[in-house]
């Protein structure tokens, strides 16, 4: 299911199993695993319901002597604390006079009572100092002098490591200086100290997270190896399409035309044909050779040249080359006088194209128009109804997967994935009466469909949430009954005995398994990375993110990827830097 375990993934890809969503994930397994998972967003979310930590912090600083834990965030200037003629109370005084300048607007003039104040502290008052300098740091940013905010937020923290509103301060600066990396390690030690409870901080490190991994992404993406992803996730892919010219067997509808007298000119065909050779090596599982043997086809302009053009699109997007695939599909889209199947698949490939790359008025567009051409091709209505999903039309949805079973009754994959509408549709508007039914909903389509692994794991899902881990584990194991190589079920499974009895061996033994089965399988090695953060293994954590990197399906995917890895990295240096490490399984 699209919607399953990835963020936004082609129709049927993914192994067609789904599970948790990696924002979900993040809260499965609770807070220490939130820089690890990227899920920052979702945890600031939490956070400002809760109305947490979303003050503002421009004012200078309130206390005299900020604890090493770093302070509240009110900013009220305090009044004279000391002996007025003792050289500290001579420096408290000339910043209680730069924080009325500050109150007052007037900056440089605040500027130079901390100057004066920081001159006159005596040099081992470290506490005291450091809110000279943080505050000083305050008032250059009204200024926006980025430059001097770092270097006196620095001085801060050299006098008080742990000093939070310093580390803010300095994350901001190093956002505006675009010094991306430094500002992550600052906001990650800020998120640790304050126990992931601020929204600011977590949303600036989701921003900063988000903004390196596109970056890297951008550059490896465009330089990368294509690579065809296992046997397993082809098949699963291909199983998603029942009006599907092209992954129907050898010669089905090729050969209906051929008389017996012309059983040789067929043989011959298929020996000249780029196209038909590409389908006989489908059919042995040789993948690598397809993109070749159908652009002989296309260069030879042959017979079947519509077909091999979307074939060698379907494997180009397989391999992660959308801009490849692209050309080729719009040519077939383009081709009035081609099979009406083949030009709908056609739409619904560059539909998902586009979803895929955060387009989805486009992906919708291109739906729409395949459901014009061809309006009794229940896969247009199937895969729509997974876009709508994603798009959170759980209404439109549900009426999409009707009409795909009205044309296709005995289409287990859209009566799963209807359920899992209707119950995605229960659970977020907390109607108990609605959930019950939908979960009803599941037991019937087990029983109608006990052959469909798919029905299993979304019921499993569902399991999950209502917190019925026992038999959402038993649902998993049907899965794996129906389909032992289907390395996805694994994780997820294994992700299921962490949320259920905190088995952190027992569920990497299952992740581990899944990557026995499927070596390509960048949801294991990903889930993996996010549990050994989990565990505080950082290093071995940044090793799983980087082989998911290598395997990573889109430059969408690439980017959350490395999302993870720079999140799991920040956290090995503020570790190294100020002994700080969130709380570990």
């Amino acid at each position: 299911v699209m919607a399953a375990s990835k963020p936004v993934e082609a129709p049927g890809a993914g192994g067609g199993t789904a599970g948790l969503s990696r924002w979900q994930l993040a809260l499965v397994l609770g807070a220490p695993i939130l820089l690890g998972a990227g899920a920052i967003y979702l945890w600031g979310r939490r956070a400002a319901r809760r109305g947490k930590g979303a003050n503002e912090r421009k004012t200078p600083e309130g206390r005299a002597s900020p604890g090493p834990g770093g302070e509240g965030v009110s900013g009220q200037p305090d009044g004279p604390g000391h002996d007025e003629m003792s050289p500290l109370g001579r420096a408290q005084a000339a910043k209680n006079k730069g924080n009325k300048y500050f109150k007052a607007g007037k900056y440089e003039l605040a500027i130079q009572c901390y100057t004066e104040a920081i001159s006159l502290c005596p040099p081992e008052k470290n506490l005291d100092l450091s809110t000279f300098y943080q505050n000083r740091a305050a008032a250059y940013e009204q200024l926006q002098k980025w430059t001097e905010v770092a270097q006196d937020c620095t001085k801060a923290v050299e006098l008080n490591p742990k000093y939070v509103k310093a580390l803010f301060r300095r994350a901001k600066a190093h956002e505006k200086l675009d010094n991306k990396k430094e500002c992550l390690e600052d906001v990650t030690a800020v998120c640790i100290l304050e126990a992931f409870q601020n929204q600011q901080s977590m949303l600036l490190a989701d921003k900063v997270l988000k903004l390196l991994g596109k970056e890297k992404a951008k550059e490896k993406y465009k330089n990368r190896e294509p690579l065809m992803p296992s046997p397993q996730f082809i098949k699963s892919y291909f199983s998603s399409f029942t009006d599907d010219i092209i992954s129907q067997p050898l010669l089905k509808g090729e050969k209906s035309d051929e008389d017996k007298d012309k059983e040789g000119e067929a043989s011959e065909v298929k020996e000249n044909s780029g196209y038909l050779r590409a389908k006989q090596y489908m059919e042995e599982e040789n993948y690598d050779k397809i993109i070749s043997e159908s652009t002989k086809e296309i260069e030879a302009k042959g017979r079947y040249m519509a077909e091999a053009l979307l074939l060698r699109a379907t494997f180009y997007l397989l391999i992660g080359n959308a801009s490849a695939a692209k050309p080729d599909l719009d040519q077939v889209i383009s081709m009035e006088d081609a099979n009406v199947k083949l030009r709908a698949n056609a739409l619904i490939k560059r539909g998902s194209m586009y979803m895929q790359q955060q387009q989805p008025a486009l992906s919708t567009q291109d739906f729409n128009m395949a459901a014009d051409i061809d309006p009794q091709n229940a896969d247009v209505y199937h895969h729509r109804g997974q876009l709508k999903i994603l798009l959170d039309q759980i209404e439109e949805a549900v009426e999409d997967f009707d009409e795909c079973i009205r044309l296709r009754p005995n289409s287990a994959l859209a009566q799963a994935q209807k359920c899992f509408a209707l119950y995605r549709q229960a659970y977020t508007g907390s109607n108990a009466l609605t959930v019950q039914a939908a979960m009803k909903g599941f037991e019937d389509v087990i029983k109608k469909f006990p052959r469909c692994a798919e029905g299993y794991a979304l019921y499993a899902q569902a399991l999950t949430d209502q917190q019925q881990f026992g038999k959402a584990d038993e649902m998993y194991d049907k899965c794996i009954d129906l389909e032992p190589d289907n390395a996805t079920t694994y994780v997820h499974k294994g992700l299921l005995q962490l949320q259920w009895k905190q088995d952190l061996d027992k569920g990497l033994e299952l992740i581990s398994k899944a990557i026995e089965i499927d070596n390509k399988c960048d949801f294991a090695y990903e889930t993996m990375g996010t549990i050994e953060v989990q565990r505080g293994n950082l290093d071995k954590a940044i090793e799983m993110f980087n082989k998911a990197i290598n395997l990573a399906k889109s430059e969408m995917e690439m980017a959350h990827l490395y999302s993870l890895c720079d999140a799991a990295y920040a956290q090995t240096e503020v570790a190294k830097k100020y002994g700080l490490k969130p709380p570990t399984l």
